[in-house]
């Protein structure tokens, strides 16, 4: 069912265009270099510190959650592994499929952003979805690996900010 869904997306959305547009937005997932960068700047500007840091707390669980933990523990082939007749845009992904880390990172970060700045976090969902529709697109992972990325992305994203501001409060 799932290859279907990949299929279809193939089959009726694949274009020059959009080829060129989702290889470049995955990139910006990639390593969660984006999220990192961002939150690097965040950090270096006093006013914005505490955001920096959420976001690097946020990045840390993303890493140690999806990559580290559930990705080893859930083993799951990726579909371009099963149906290597998609011609793949981007290099042949190693890890394994579930939970998409692109999509699990991205949510983290805009949830948390979304947290300190609503209209900050508005953008930031936009590109997350963007990121996470690119990693179907590109055949390296079925709905379901976003649909999880997506969901724990948001508790993870809540969770680390709930700490941070409770954090924050006591030393106030």
């Amino acid at each position: 069912m799932e290859l279907a869904i990949l299929d279809w997306i193939q089959e009726n959305l694949r274009s020059d265009a959009m080829d060129f547009i989702m290889s470049h937005i995955t990139l910006l997932g990639n390593a969660g270099i984006m999220w990192i960068i961002i939150a690097a700047a965040l950090i270096l500007w006093k006013k914005y510190r505490p955001l920096g840091l959420t976001m690097a707390a946020g990045l840390v669980s993303s890493l140690v959650v999806g990559n580290v933990i559930l990705k080893n523990l859930f083993a799951r082939p990726r579909p371009c592994w099963i149906n290597d007749t998609v011609d793949l845009l981007i290099p042949m992904p190693k890890d394994y499929s579930f939970p998409s880390g692109h999509t699990l990172c991205s949510f983290i970060s805009a949830t948390i952003i979304f947290q300190y700045n609503r209209a900050w976090g508005i953008a930031a969902y936009i590109l997350s979805g963007l990121i996470a529709f690119s990693r179907m697109y590109l055949y390296v992972h079925y709905l379901t690996d976003v649909l999880a990325g997506v969901i724990l992305g948001i508790a993870i994203g809540l969770l680390v900010s709930k700490i941070s501001m409770k954090i924050a409060s006591q030393k106030s």
